[in-house]
């Protein structure tokens, strides 16, 4: 856990000081960047992301406000609220997307020795595919 919290607070660090964003911002913006049309109902994108839909709706309200999300109703269910993607959310995501990457790079592989990172990552598949599993 001191390993993920050290983490996430070094990439939030990062992401703000070089792109404005939080770590909670782009994470939103990267799962719509992947959606298929950039858009996604609340719920399935709260459970993408592993958040409680209050939190969701509260952080979309904010990113919507700052014009890098919309919100509309749900052309699938007419009960349903979709997430998606503006252009502005779009340019602010790629925008971040090298230093993102270069920091995790940084803090996540770097320091692991060449022989090591074949069975982490293999390690790391195994939990994710397990997790996928209790989903």
């Amino acid at each position: 856990m001191r390993v993920q919290h050290r983490m996430n607070y070094e990439i939030n660090r990062q992401l703000q000081r070089d792109s404005g964003l939080s770590l909670a911002d782009y994470h939103v913006l990267t799962a719509l960047s992947n959606a298929p049309g950039r858009k996604l109902q609340v719920t399935d994108l709260a459970a993408l992301i592993g958040w409680e839909r209050s939190r969701l709706s509260h952080h979309l309200r904010r990113m919507c406000e700052r014009g890098l999300t919309k919100r509309t109703q749900s052309e699938d269910d007419g009960r349903a609220t979709d997430a998606a993607l503006s252009s502005e959310g779009l340019y602010a995501r790629v925008a971040a997307a090298p230093g993102h990457a270069a920091l995790v790079r940084k803090l996540f592989f770097e320091p692991l020795p060449e022989e090591l990172v074949g069975p982490f990552t293999a390690a790391l598949e195994y939990i994710q595919a397990s997790l996928n599993l209790t989903a």
